[in-house]
C-alpha cells in the first residue's frame, strides 16, 4: 500500500501496540470472570479448569527474600479458544489467551 491510505493503515497498526492480557472473560452463558475474584468464586462460575498447575515463586521486599508464595495457573478450553487464568494467592491476577 503505498501513499495517504497504506501510512494510515501501518500508523494504526504501530499504535495499537502489543496484545494485552484481559480483564474479564465469558466463560458460558452469562457467566463473567473478572480480575479480583476469589479461586472459589471462579470455581462457581465456571467449574472445575481442564488442567491446574502450581508454581511457587520467590516474594521479595526491595532485596530481602520473604518467602515464596504459589502462583497457580487455571486452563480452561473450548472448541473456539483456550484461556488460562493465572492467581496469586488465591485470587484471579491475569486472563490470557493461547
Amino acid at each position: 500500500m503505498r501513499g495517504p491510505a497504506g501510512a494510515f493503515v501501518i500508523a494504526a497498526f504501530l499504535a495499537a501496540g502489543p496484545t494485552q492480557a484481559d480483564d474479564d472473560w465469558n466463560c458460558g452463558g452469562a457467566k463473567i470472570v473478572e480480575i479480583g475474584m476469589s479461586q472459589d468464586e471462579v470455581l462457581a462460575s465456571c467449574g472445575p479448569p481442564a488442567s491446574k498447575s502450581v508454581e511457587e515463586q520467590a516474594r521479595r521486599d526491595g532485596n530481602r527474600y520473604v518467602g515464596t508464595v504459589p502462583f497457580e495457573r487455571w486452563t480452561y478450553s473450548s472448541y473456539s479458544s483456550t484461556r488460562v487464568l493465572t492467581f496469586d494467592q488465591g485470587k484471579l491476577i491475569a486472563i490470557d489467551s493461547e
